[in-house]
């Protein structure tokens, strides 16, 4: 398997104004390029670190028979790549995370659409794109986070609820750039409509302990240490951090709580997002690009893609790994994730407009 890191090799991309031969001869010369044609071969640009995807797809090659070609890289620059390459893409598979960005290649005009009866046999409707651009392969929840020293899980019960006078100066969130808080917020406009997700942003903003900051895991580490006592994060985070050998891992693992958003019983249930694979618009092995994609959801590969993940499976029957099977059952939001997507202008223009910077 032939495996090249995206990061170091983006200067060496032209901008668009390029001509093609100029695009082909700098291609070339950093050693890039991936075969355009084969029968039994498949090009990947997955936004998943190489340690996070390449066993399985390795797997995928002695049972088939079918080449696979790794390219992995940052889900901003790959996306970016694929623009640049145009019709002349080597890639065949975009694989990366959240609902927004897999919204983003659709829009980018970098995907196409597919159908698969064993695909749609196992995704969920509400899991994979309205128009058939992608597939999830793995779940996550954005959930709430707290102290166990100074937070009685009877204090939380909802998004909504931690815009509530009573944690002034208790709350860390990170910054509104992130496409993870974007996509909540898409949520909460679903559910709630423009206006109450406008007010609850704003209330959130007045809880803050301080400006936003930091990722996921700094936000989890700042309740373990006492400088905010709720936040909100991924789950698979917190997963990593329980399975660390580090000191303040442990520590974060020991201090901080999981608490299920939106669990009522005429509530939605807790925000989940996806990692997602779609076909390249420029793929010439769409055979073989769905026979990955296939094998991505086979019960093999979704209980180790979520197990390594620290993720969830997508398809239904396949038990969570067990570090993450100890927060417990919840209630998943069954929206549409295509609905993040078409909702995030408009989350960001309320993050912006309540001082969510």
């Amino acid at each position: 398997m032939l495996n090249i890191d995206t990061n170091t090799l983006l200067n060496a991309i032209p901008r668009p104004r390029l001509k093609l031969t100029s695009f082909l001869s700098v291609f070339l010369a950093a050693s890039m390029s991936l075969p355009l044609m084969a029968d039994e071969e498949v090009n990947v640009y997955s936004a998943r670190k190489e340690a996070l995807i390449k066993p399985m797809l390795d797997r995928f090659e002695e049972e088939t028979g079918v080449t696979v070609n790794l390219i992995t890289g940052s889900a901003d620059a790959l996306l970016r790549r694929l623009q640049v390459e145009g019709e002349y893409s080597p890639a065949d598979i975009f694989i990366t995370v959240d609902a927004g960005r897999l919204h983003r290649a659709k829009q980018a005009n970098v995907l196409q659409p597919f159908q698969s009866a064993n695909i749609d046999a196992l995704v969920p409707e509400h899991l994979r794109d309205a128009d058939d651009y992608w597939y999830s392969l793995s779940q996550r929840s954005r959930t709430i986070f707290y102290a166990k020293d100074r937070v009685k899980p009877s204090e939380l019960s909802s998004y909504e609820a931690l815009a509530d006078s009573q944690w002034k100066g208790r709350i860390c969130v990170r910054s509104s750039g992130n496409i993870y808080n974007q996509s909540l917020v898409a949520s909460m406009i679903e559910a709630d409509g423009e206006e109450a997700t406008s007010n609850w942003v704003k209330g959130l903003m007045s809880n803050l302990a301080r400006p936003p900051f930091g990722g996921d895991t700094d936000l989890l580490k700042a309740v373990a240490t006492g400088v905010c006592d709720v936040t909100i994060a991924n789950t698979y985070y917190f997963g990593r951090m329980m399975r660390s050998d580090n000191a303040m891992d442990q520590l974060v693992a020991e201090k901080v709580g999981v608490f299920w958003a939106n669990q009522g019983a005429d509530d939605r249930g807790v925000h989940m997002n996806v990692s997602g694979a779609g076909i390249t618009a420029a793929s010439v092995n769409k055979a073989s690009a769905i026979k990955l994609i296939e094998f991505l959801l086979s019960d093999e590969a979704q209980t180790w893609y979520a197990d390594v993940n620290n993720e969830y499976p997508v398809v239904q029957g396949i038990a969570p790994p067990v570090n993450l099977a100890t927060f417990g059952a919840f209630k998943t939001d069954k929206i549409s994730l295509t609905k993040l997507g078409d909702n995030n202008l408009k989350a960001v223009k309320i993050m912006d407009a309540a001082g969510w910077k």
